[in-house]
């Protein structure tokens, strides 16, 4: 079935066909309805999402609004902690007191929120109202949540350019960080494990081949990917890699602080990078989702929020027919387009 949700948003959205969707939600047995295709390049979301779709898209967008964007698993965390330091003078005390999930609201995490999940884990938590509150602003759609916070506003996202408002680049500013879509699909492996909203019950195998066929949220990834790429010239747009934030993080400062147009002593920039470092931030409660394992959105025994932070990770999951399969991968994503990876350039 084909359909515009309404005249304010100008994309095709889809139903993904019911028996595709039904095979879909044996393994993310956090979805109970089905799934969509956004656009021309078909970006696979939740059902729900047709509810947000106009108002993602339309939502006001103001001058000193900074989005950081991503495709999930790719540095998300970690970009978000350093640009929100930078923006604000190295706010140390602030960064302690306030999560990072209250500092920036996730524009489309609703919309991943199914009704009869939302209704679980209010009767989980309904013996506290703080926690029932807490439920109700982590679920409440990001275009409400952002309308009625002061500015300067920090946006956390993982939707491609072509889904957020379309002036945004005029107006706004954004750091898109991208990584090594092996060690995207490990990590984000595990976080859809770890969260019920996904709720992954299958192998990794199965869900690379999820991955890599465009059957799983936000892909595809390299269409993502190269909407962000094609605007990394634009002065609005800052364009970060992972592996580059893991080789030489000072160097990522300083372009993050040119781009905010800050300056900081060599002393103040290896403080930050102290504080970014892999091992503070695995203990650091502001970054690690705290907010999610106190609601029980989390799953217990599954492995932590930030996990390893390691490049090149993806070794220990992938035997040699998946490494080959996801070398050619890479390959046929990248022949149209002078888009490569720095860590790969010349492999």
């Amino acid at each position: 079935m084909n359909n515009k949700t309404n005249n304010n948003f100008p994309l095709e959205i889809e139903d993904v066909p019911p028996k595709q969707s039904e095979n879909l939600m044996k393994y993310f047995t956090g979805e109970l309805t089905g799934f969509v295709r956004v656009g021309p390049k078909g970006y696979f979301l939740p059902h729900k999402y047709k509810q947000e779709a106009a108002n993602i898209y339309n939502m006001p967008v103001r001058s000193d609004d900074i989005f950081v964007a991503s495709y999930p698993r790719s540095g998300t965390t970690w970009t978000q902690e350093l640009v929100w330091m930078v923006a604000n003078d190295l706010d140390y005390a602030g960064s302690d007191a306030v999560p990072l999930t209250e500092r920036y609201p996730f524009l489309e995490f609703s919309v991943f929120v199914h009704p009869i999940m939302k209704e679980r884990f209010t009767a989980e938590n309904s013996h506290s109202e703080d926690k029932l509150h807490l439920l109700d602003l982590v679920t409440q759609p990001g275009s409400e949540q952002l309308a009625n916070i002061p500015s300067p506003r920090f946006i956390k996202t993982h939707l491609p350019m072509s889904l957020l408002p379309p002036k945004l680049l005029d107006v706004a500013r954004v750091v898109y960080v991208a990584r090594d879509p092996r060690d995207v699909a490990v990590s984000f492996y595990h976080l859809n494990r770890l969260i019920r909203t996904q709720g992954y019950n299958g192998d990794f195998q199965t869900y690379w081949n999820f991955f890599v066929q465009d059957l799983h949220h936000w892909t595809p990834y390299f269409e993502h990917l190269k909407e962000a790429w094609n605007q990394r010239h634009h002065p609005r747009m800052l364009f970060l890699f992972y592996e580059e934030l893991s080789k030489d993080l000072p160097t990522a400062v300083r372009r993050v602080a040119e781009f905010l147009g800050k300056s900081f002593t060599d002393e103040q920039v290896n403080r930050l990078c102290e504080h970014l470092s892999i091992d503070n931030f695995k203990n650091n409660k502001s970054v690690n989702y705290d907010v999610m394992k106190e609601l029980g959105i989390l799953i217990p025994g599954e492995q932590a929020f930030i996990r390893k932070g390691k490049a090149g990770g993806w070794r220990d999951y992938f035997d040699d027919e998946m490494s080959r399969q996801a070398e050619k991968w890479i390959a046929d994503n990248l022949r149209d387009t002078d888009f490569r990876f720095p860590h790969l350039h010349g492999q």
